[in-house]
C-alpha cells in the first residue's frame, strides 16, 4: 500500500498569495500533478491540516478545486488555520466522511492499513489539543482495529520538534494522548504537519512523522533564538510505503527540476591505477 501525505497547503483566495508572498495555490497544484503521475499509484492521499491560509470559505473552495484534481481518494483533518465548519461545508461527505461530537475525526476502513483521522485543533488557538472526549473516542477506535496495523493522521505533532514557533504553540492534553497511543502497539505511524518541515521522532512506541509544507517551509533554527520566518522553496510531500514485509517506509519528495537520471551502467566509475 502507498499513501501520499500532503500538509499545510495554506491556500489563499483565488488569485492571491499567502502573506502576499507565497504562491501556495500554485504549489499545491504542482504537488497534485506530481502525485497523479506516480508509479506505483497511491491508494489514498492524506492531508494533515492548514488547508487554508485564514479559514475563509473562498480559500477552502480554492483548495477543494485543486485537490479534486487528484486521481485518488483524499481525506483531510483541520489545522489551526482552518475552521471546522467551513471545511465540513466544503469537503464534508467526501474528504471528511464523518464527524465525532463536532470534531472532524473519523476512521477509514478498507485498506491494508487502517486509517484514523484525528482533529487536534482548538478554535482560536495555534497549538494542539486533545481532551478526554477525543482521547476516549480514539481509544475506542484503536481497540476496534487492534488486529490491524494502523496509521493515525492529525495536524499537530505530539512532540516538540525544535521549531520555535510551533514548539511555543504547545499541545494541551498531550500526556492524555500519549497514554492512549502507548496502549495500542499496532499504531505504525502518526502523520502530522504544522511545523512545515520534515521530521521524525520516536514516541510512545511508534513514530511521529511530519511532512514539509506544500506552501512554504519554516526556517529551521535549532538554537531557538531567531525570529520565526519562512522561505520559498520547492513544495514537498511524503510517501509512506507499506511493504510486503509489513514495514512502513517513509520518503519525502520535493517537486522540482533535477538533472538526471544518469544510469550507473552507462556511466561506469573510473578505476584507479593498480598499486
Amino acid at each position: 500500500m502507498l499513501i501520499a501525505h500532503i500538509s499545510d497547503p495554506h491556500v489563499a483566495g483565488p488569485g492571491k498569495k499567502a502573506y502576499n508572498i507565497a504562491p501556495t495555490a500554485e504549489n499545491l497544484a504542482r504537488c497534485v500533478e506530481h502525485i497523479n503521475r506516480l508509479e506505483p499509484r497511491p491508494q489514498v492521499v492524506l492531508v494533515t491540516g492548514d488547508i487554508t491560509s485564514s479559514g475563509a470559505a473562498a480559500e477552502a473552495e480554492n483548495a477543494a478545486q485543486i485537490l479534486q484534481g487528484l486521481r485518488f481518494p483524499f481525506y483531510l483533518v483541520p489545522g489551526n488555520h482552518d475552521r471546522r465548519e467551513t471545511l465540513w461545508a466544503v469537503f464534508g461527505g467526501q474528504a471528511c466522511p464523518s464527524r465525532s461530537a463536532g470534531f472532524i475525526s473519523y476512521a477509514i476502513p478498507g485498506y491494508d492499513l487502517h486509517l484514523i483521522g484525528l482533529d487536534s485543533t482548538a478554535p482560536g488557538a495555534p497549538g494542539g489539543k486533545i481532551d478526554p472526549q477525543r482521547a476516549d473516542w480514539l481509544d475506542e477506535q484503536l481497540a476496534r482495529c487492534a488486529a490491524k496495523p494502523t496509521v493515525l493522521f492529525m495536524h499537530h505533532p505530539p512532540v516538540k520538534c525544535g521549531v520555535l514557533e510551533t514548539d511555543e504553540d504547545g499541545f494541551e492534553g498531550v500526556a492524555l494522548l500519549g497514554k492512549v497511543i502507548a496502549r495500542h502497539a499496532h499504531v505504525q505511524r502518526i502523520l502530522c504537519g504544522h511545523i512545515h518541515l520534515e521530521a521524525h521522532a520516536a514516541w510512545q512506541g511508534t513514530v511521529v512523522s511530519t511532512a514539509p509544507s506544500t506552501g512554504m517551509q519554516l526556517v529551521l533554527d535549532l538554537t531557538m533564538t531567531q525570529p520565526s520566518a519562512f522561505v520559498l522553496e520547492a513544495p514537498g510531500y511524503q510517501l509512506h510505503y507499506w511493504t510486503p514485509e509489513r514495514h512502513l517506509v517513509s520518503h519525502t519528495v520535493y517537486v522540482r527540476d533535477v538533472d538526471g537520471p544518469y544510469l550507473f551502467e552507462e556511466y561506469p566509475e573510473e578505476k584507479g591505477e593498480p598499486k
